[in-house]
């Protein structure tokens, strides 16, 4: 069923889990390091393989890193709070059950305003912000997909269990209606922002330090009492969150209007097609079993600490945003383009590297966005740093690249070939600055196209736009075209205006 079909027969209603790995040096429970790329189950211990007789410890910059979400996510914090147990049984979970939050998480009933790209706020309520410990990974080997279906064995690595995770879940979101995979978008897009600027992680999506379960349910109307839903599990990027909302919608529409049912379960998402497929039928929480768990005391924070956590909160992504596009005088149409490519930090950071803002932009919004986009990324996921963008800015500023120059520099770096200039001087793409280069050059094209040196005698000085083009071919594009038009224009004897 097409997309505008489904949204005329049915009302969506969405419900958004995300789970962000927060940045600490050791795990939630123990102090194994949570250090990415080491060998698999180099960095385990009794407590985070759950051997008998070993007890966990709070990690307290976590309970820190979780109250400065709640704040930051307009949540209350409590006064009082406790682990839970959620037991159930999967290989990748040693202890089989994971030490969570279940009716008293850390922080609650809060809200964050989206900007749509319109300009209008949408508001998403929270229902609840809560602390638990990131599985181990599965690595199913011998299939066609990765997938445990068709796999002929399992590894399971244990490196990622224990490492502290706090789970943010909406309160269901309502009238969105056709907007609503916009919606899921641009609110995991400014959770990324809030979480960045917190400075608790780095919210990687495509390194699964922040990932998005999209549950999605149809009604008959904005009256009508909520339908069954479905879980895409473990969304990995903003574009697929989008399109994961939009390809249930018009899912769940073609299985009702056909007279089917639909079933309450978890779905993989397909990056290849934007399609989902089913898991396992999804659980309630009363079939997790979960109860206070007698290891851990309870979390009380004082008031005073949480007021002064709330005190040393950085400037919120939105108000950012406002400041920056006064500073760089731009409208909030294109403010809005850079926060979709996901550009803001990184033409910040070029500033800082000493690029003026303008450039900044041009090479972040122009080149690399352009990139970004055809490898499905945002932009500061490409292996370019904010540095090495401002040294080509640099190098145009100078003279020493043009605009088709630095964009071969920009193209070499994201390929792996060095930094700029070592791109420069192994590609030889410096601008032929050398005036006796450039003068022979412009009496080749003089030479060689007589008539329309003749015309721009005679007065049609915009004919001098061929010669120029002709001295840009015989120096491979490496000339600075403004320096060529004033040479020829010279030779001519010939005064533009």
């Amino acid at each position: 069923m097409s997309y505008e079909d489904a949204l005329a027969s049915f009302d969506p209603v969405m419900g958004l889990e995300v789970h962000v790995e927060l940045g600490t040096r050791t795990k939630m429970f123990c102090g194994c390091s949570t250090e990415l790329g080491a060998e698999p189950n180099s960095q385990t211990c009794p407590t985070c393989l759950g051997l008998p007789g070993s007890l966990p410890v709070v990690n307290a910059i976590g309970v820190e890193s979780a109250i400065k979400i709640g704040l930051a996510l307009n949540c209350e914090i409590a006064e009082w709070c406790r682990f839970a147990r959620k037991n159930y049984f999967y290989p990748d979970m040693p202890k089989n059950f994971q030490t969570s939050q279940y009716d008293e998480p850390i922080a609650f009933n809060g809200f964050l305003d989206v900007q749509l790209e319109d300009g209008e706020i949408f508001r998403v309520e929270i229902e609840r912000a809560h602390m638990e410990e990131d599985t181990g990974k599965s690595l199913h080997v011998g299939g066609a997909t990765g997938r445990i279906h068709g796999a002929s064995h399992s590894l399971l690595d244990y490196n990622r269990a224990g490492i502290p995770l706090i789970e943010i879940v909406t309160k269901p979101i309502e009238g969105a209606g056709a907007r609503a995979p916009e919606v899921a978008k641009a609110y995991v897009a400014e959770l990324r922002e809030v979480i960045k600027a917190l400075g608790v992680s780095e919210a990687r999506m495509d390194k699964g330090q922040m990932r998005c379960d999209v549950n999605l349910s149809l009604r008959p109307s904005p009256e009508a009492p909520f339908g069954t839903r479905s879980e895409t599990k473990n969304v990995n990027s903003l574009r697929s969150v989008e399109r994961a909302a939009r390809f249930e919608i018009q899912r769940h529409a073609a299985v009702l209007t056909s007279g089917g049912s639909i079933v309450q379960e978890t779905r993989h998402f397909h990056e290849e097609d934007g399609s989902t497929t089913a898991g396992r039928i999804k659980d309630n929480a009363e079939d997790y079993r979960y109860f206070p768990e007698p290891d851990l005391v309870p979390v009380a924070p004082a008031r005073a600490w949480v007021e002064e956590l709330r005190g040393g909160l950085p400037e919120m992504p939105r108000v950012r945003r406002n400041r920056l596009r006064e500073d760089w005088g731009v409208t909030e149409h294109d403010m809005q383009s850079i926060l979709n490519a996901g550009a803001v930090d990184s033409i910040v950071a070029t500033i800082e590297a000493g690029a003026d803002s303008a450039a900044a932009r041009k090479w972040w919004m122009g080149e690399l966005a352009r990139n970004a986009n055809e490898q499905g990324v945002v932009v500061d996921e490409l292996p370019i740093t904010p540095a090495q963008v401002a040294r080509v800015a640099a190098l145009v500023a100078a003279g020493e690249l043009n605009d088709k120059l630095a964009r071969q520099v920009l193209e070499g770096v994201l390929a792996g070939e060095g930094g700029p200039d070592e791109v420069v001087e192994k590609r030889g793409l410096k601008v032929v600055s050398d005036e006796g280069a450039l003068g022979a050059a412009v009496d080749e094209a003089i030479a060689g196209n007589a008539a329309i040196a003749d015309k721009i005698r005679g007065g049609k000085v915009a004919a001098v736009g061929a010669l120029v083009g002709a001295v840009m071919k015989t120096t491979r594009g490496q000339a600075d075209a403004a320096r060529v038009k004033e040479l020829i224009l010279e030779r001519l004897g010939v005064t533009e205006g």
